[in-house]
Formats: structure tokens, sequence, C-alpha cells
């Protein structure tokens, strides 16, 4: 797509304004979003993402709106990690529910500004060495296999090296209660849980984008739509953490098919690459990706509700 600055700019000026209304309008009072108010947020990013890609329908084809829905999609989908890292961070540092959106809305703000680096730097690199693509293939391969096989323990943020560090090198003030990142006591500055916390959100957004970044890439390079993708993936992730946190414990299979997928897309990658050097014709479209990953997350949802129901109805747990 050939995209003029003006276009950029008034995409940019549409997620300012979207950021102010959400955090100046939407959730301005400090208190724990209902299920219904979450889920009525989630479906206006969603509703937005898909009028975008009407847009991008209509002004520049059906194969861009394509790309655009499937780099969205994927995103979203590899986002759920996202969630379950934010009820574990929340939980060790004892965040009161009422302030966990402040909290989100900068770890989003934070996570826009980075994964546009992130893009825009993977961007160049494939432009001048396509056969990264090869490499980013066999990591998405690996990463998914691992993810598959990983037993899921659970982890002790007690252990982490991240916050072992942060301690060590910030001044850290335990006993807050209110949301400030800093605070100010006998003249002296303190860093507050509520600033930890939002520094180890930020840090793993990054690890996770290592994996999300090269699967959108192998959707289209087009920055356009890589960028407008993630964006609105991202800027949806605060409302839906809050409509699916009390849901999530039921969803068990979905690391199933987040590994599936992150395995599929780097197959994907190596098989469309290979293809183009042993100029065969067969190719992994964006439309069969697009059913693979709404059918894998439709699969592992399913098979979740039905196992948790079955339990419920016989007692049991495992």
């Amino acid at each position: 797509m050939t995209v003029s600055i003006w276009v950029w700019i008034g995409f940019f000026l549409f997620v300012i304004a979207m950021l102010a209304l959400d955090l100046g309008v939407l959730n301005k009072k400090d208190e724990v979003p209902t299920f219904k108010k979450s889920l009525l947020q989630t479906a206006m990013w969603v509703v937005l993402a898909f009028i975008f890609a009407a847009g991008i329908w209509y002004f520049e084809g059906s194969g861009h709106a394509i790309d655009f829905v499937t780099g969205y999609l994927l995103e979203e989908s590899l986002s759920m990690d996202n969630l379950f890292i934010f009820i574990l961070v929340f939980g060790f540092f004892g965040i009161e529910a009422r302030y966990q959106h402040r909290v989100l809305f900068w770890g989003i703000f934070g996570a826009i500004v980075m994964r546009l680096l992130f893009i825009l730097g993977g961007a160049a690199l494939l432009s001048k060495f396509e056969w990264l693509m090869y490499l980013f293939g066999i990591f998405l391969v690996y990463t998914g296999i691992k993810m598959l096989f990983d037993k899921g323990d659970d982890k002790d943020l007690n252990d982490s090296k991240i916050i072992q560090v942060l301690r060590k090198v910030l001044p850290v003030k335990d006993d807050v209660s209110k949301p400030h990142f800093m605070v100010k006591e006998n003249g002296k500055w303190f860093v507050t849980p509520f600033l930890i916390a939002l520094i180890f959100i930020e840090l793993s957004d990054i690890l996770f984008a290592v994996d999300s970044i090269p699967a959108v890439l192998a959707v289209t390079q087009d920055t356009f739509i890589v960028v407008t993708s993630n964006i609105f993936a991202v800027l949806g992730l605060r409302s839906l953490f809050f409509a699916l946190s009390k849901l999530l414990p039921m969803f068990r299979y979905i690391k199933y098919a987040l590994a599936l997928i992150l395995a599929f897309i780097g197959a994907k990658m190596l098989i469309n690459e290979g293809g183009k050097m042993a100029d065969w014709h067969f190719e992994i479209n964006n439309v069969a990706s697009l059913i693979v990953i709404v059918g894998l997350l439709a699969i592992a949802i399913i098979a979740s509700i039905a196992k948790t129901r079955w339990e419920d109805s016989h007692g049991t747990k495992n």
C-alpha cells in the first residue's frame, strides 16, 4: 500500500483521541469495571477495527483488508498471554482492581510505542535481508513447539530476576495504597509497587513482541497494515482483560491454540519463502491463515468450556 503522510498523521491522531477518551471519559473514575461495561468497550474496539478494515477494503481492495483482519486477529489472540501476566502481576503486587486500569493504560501506551519501534525495525531488516524470514520462521516453529509442551507450572514472581534487579537499583516504598507511581517522603523520592508492576508489564510485552511481531510480518510486510493491526489489537487489550479476567481460568486449552498458531505461522513463512526460492506454485495465503487462526481459537475455547462444565457436573477437577 502507498499511504500518504496525512493518512499516518490522521491515524495517530485517532489513536491519541481514543486513548484520551479511554482514560478521560470511559474510565475516568477509580472503580472496578463491570463485566457488562468491559464487554461493551471490547465490542467497541472490535467494531472500530472492522470499520477500519472496511475502509481499507473500499480504498485499497479486499487483499489488503484480509491482511489487516488476519494480522489483527493474530495479534489479538497472541495477546492472551499478556492477560495471564496481568493477572499474575496484579495479584503479586496486591494492586486493587479499581486501580488496575490506570496501570494498564500506561502499560498499553508504552506497548504501542515499543511495538511501533519493533515493527519499523523488523520491516527495515526484512527489506534488506529477506533470508531473515527463514530465521523468523524457524524461531516461531520452535517457540510454538516449546509452548505446546510447556508444563505451565505456576510462576512465583519472587524468583523473577527482573523484579529482584528493580528492587536493588530503585528505592521502593511498598506501603502505598494510592495509585501513584512515585511518592516523596522526607525529601526523598521513592518508586511504588505500581511503577514496578508497570515496568514488569512493559518488559513482558517486549518479550511477547519478539514472538508476535515476526508472526504478523509473516502475514504481510506492508508497514501500514502491520502497524495499524497491532495498535488496534493493543488498544482493546485493557477492556478485554477486565471482560475475561474472571473467565480466563476456564480457557485452559488456549495456550495450546496459541502454540499451534505460532508453529503454523512459522511453517507458513518457511513454506512460502521456500516456494519463492524453488519456484513452486504452492503458497499458504492469508485467507487460509485467517481460517486456521479462528478455527484453532474456537476449538480451544469450546473444548475448555466443555471440560469445565463436565467437571462441574461430575464434581471433579483435574
